[in-house]
């Protein structure tokens, strides 16, 4: 029965990442025609708006590139060296992504102060179009990730990024409106600056949580004490100690504990106790459990 238990884990676990890669694949082909059309006509038409978006789409396209990649690893079988596989290349991945979009932001920022310094003239219809193309390109994006959002921190980070890119580009539609009708040409600059502050508040919940997880810290979501209530009201388990739990991936949990149980009852009998914990633990988003007998 635990066995058929484990295997319904594994098999949902694995539709997950077959349906989590093909939305980054989708999310990459649809963001990257869109960062073509953005530097195109930001060039083209002298928009630092368009040119500071396109510098952010650009990111979040590397971004899903490299935790595409990263999932790719994940799933190679693991190795005498490796023996966990390759699975923290995800939040690897997730990490290196905060860092480069930290980058970016300076980078975008400088140029946006520059330019509202000295404003220059802008085709404000033309931003508004691009951008309005903007919502619909991140809309369609964001809704790609909206189920995988609560099941892994790659899955959140794309959706949050793409979510907030469709609220800065309807925006740069009104920047671009209002500059077509009054030349009031320091918008298009100062969305620029709108844009980087946006990022900055996602990108730094997303250096935080990878950050969190790359040091193997408690994953967000699970609260250790609750771990330890649910081993000790598991029956027959008279104490717990040594709890640890850390992230395996974005996606996956392993713990380790000592366990006191009833020396009344046979090994075998304590097995089952164990299997049953196991069997609880995984509801509560821990895959990997290695729990160690002890006495008191």
């Amino acid at each position: 029965m635990v066995h058929n238990h484990d295997h319904d884990h594994h098999s949902h676990n694995l539709d997950f990442e077959r349906g989590n890669k093909k939305a980054f694949i989708a999310g990459i082909c649809l963001n990257l025609l869109f960062v073509l059309a953005e530097v195109i006509a930001g060039f083209f038409y002298n928009s630092m708006a368009l040119l500071t978006d396109a510098g952010h789409n650009a990111g979040d396209v590397a971004g899903l590139v490299l935790s595409l990649l990263a999932f790719w690893m994940a799933g190679k079988a693991s190795t005498p060296k490796y023996t966990y596989g390759y699975k923290k290349t995800t939040v690897l991945a997730a990490l290196i992504n905060a860092v480069v979009l930290l980058i970016a932001i300076g980078v975008l920022g400088y140029e946006s102060i520059s330019r509202l310094l000295k404003p220059q003239p802008v085709q404000g219809t033309v931003v508004a179009w691009v951008a309005g193309l903007g919502i619909a390109v991140n809309g369609l994006s964001a809704f790609l990730f909206y189920k995988g959002k609560e099941k892994d921190l790659n899955a959140k980070s794309a959706y949050l990024h793409l979510l907030a890119d469709a609220l800065v580009s309807l925006g740069v539609v009104a920047a671009g409106v209002i500059m077509n009708y009054t030349h009031w040409y320091w918008l298009d600059p100062a969305i620029g600056l709108v844009i980087m502050v946006v990022i900055l508040f996602g990108t730094w919940g997303l250096l935080r949580d990878s950050f969190q997880m790359t040091i193997d810290a408690v994953p967000s979501g699970i609260q250790l004490n609750q771990i330890k209530r649910l081993i000790l009201q598991t029956e027959h388990v008279n104490k717990v100690e040594h709890v640890h739990v850390w992230p395996l991936s974005t996606t996956e949990n392993a713990l380790t504990a000592h366990v006191v149980i009833d020396d009344g009852l046979s090994f075998d009998e304590k097995l089952k106790v164990v299997a049953k914990l196991k069997h609880e633990l995984e509801h509560y988003n821990i895959h990997h459990s290695t729990i160690e007998l002890t006495k008191l």
